[in-house]
């Protein structure tokens, strides 16, 4: 896919690997110019680096989205370095892929912790980005207004799962901040909708999906025999929705989830 970035500003939360990654990856291919916002120094430092060798623009700043001081400074950061700020991806996120226990066993520090990053944190960067996005983008009703948000939430905040309800709640509330967010901001020229991903294949989960001789294991193949397509999506698949959204193509698409899942949320696909 290419779209018209060039020149603009995006922010990328969470950016340094897996599916904010891919996104840099696709928003630096069509000509934006991206800041990358991770706690992991050294794969931002080395993403970043990587991204400029290959000609692209890319600047890296660390920080913890659930920070809301930290992440004031850091928006401040980038706008100062590149002069204004257009593009804001909230993709940063954790979850446990352990200790997947019901709601009763479920400690407070995990509970805490979720939705510090995955909830509050994308109101923190939110609060401090938007501002700038305003300041090069306040259009009210106009046709050609380019300030886009785009929130990474889940499946999970979509059909709930069992055993985390951390991650659940928070993703939940993603979706639902998306959509007031976009009753807010539409009117002052900013776009917001999200990206709710299902089963993606990242290096984090590739110990989950593949056996030693490259085949799904027992575990994955039962997880994703209620997905149509029969397998976990790719990274590239997420960034492309994002890509879509950002792009002047989706100039009138406001408050929208767009699931990209491989069917999972459509319905069973059992025969019975």
């Amino acid at each position: 896919m290419k779209v018209a970035l060039e020149g603009q500003v995006a922010v990328v939360t969470g950016g340094a690997q897996g599916i904010g990654r891919a996104i840099v990856d696709a928003l630096i291919a069509n000509g934006a110019y991206v800041a990358i916002v991770d706690i992991d120094t050294q794969s931002g430092i080395e993403t970043a680096e990587a991204v400029r060798h290959s000609g692209g623009t890319c600047l890296f700043v660390e920080g913890d989205v659930s920070d809301a001081t930290e992440m004031e400074a850091v928006a401040a950061e980038i706008a100062g370095h590149f002069g204004k700020i257009e593009i804001l991806v909230n993709n940063a996120g954790i979850n446990t892929k352990s200790n997947r226990v019901p709601i009763h066993e479920y400690t407070l520090a995990d509970w805490h912790r979720i939705l510090q990053v995955d909830l509050t944190g994308v109101f923190t960067m939110s609060r401090a980005v938007i501002p700038y996005i305003l300041k090069t983008h306040n259009r009210s009703g106009s046709e050609d207004a380019t300030g886009r948000i785009v929130n990474i939430s889940s499946i999970a905040g979509l059909v709930p799962l069992r055993l985390q309800s951390a991650f659940v709640a928070a993703k939940a509330g993603v979706a639902n901040l998306t959509r007031s967010m976009a009753l807010e901001l539409g009117p002052e020229g900013i776009l917001v909708n999200a990206v709710a991903p299902g089963s993606t294949l990242t290096r984090g989960t590739q110990a989950l999906f593949y056996g030693e001789d490259g085949a799904y294991t027992e575990n994955a193949a039962s997880l994703l025999s209620h997905i149509p397509l029969g397998r976990p999506g790719k990274t590239m698949e997420i960034a492309a929705a994002v890509l879509f959204l950002v792009s002047p193509d989706a100039s009138y698409i406001n408050g929208s989830i767009l699931a990209v899942d491989g069917g999972w949320t459509a319905g069973y696909t059992r025969d019975w």
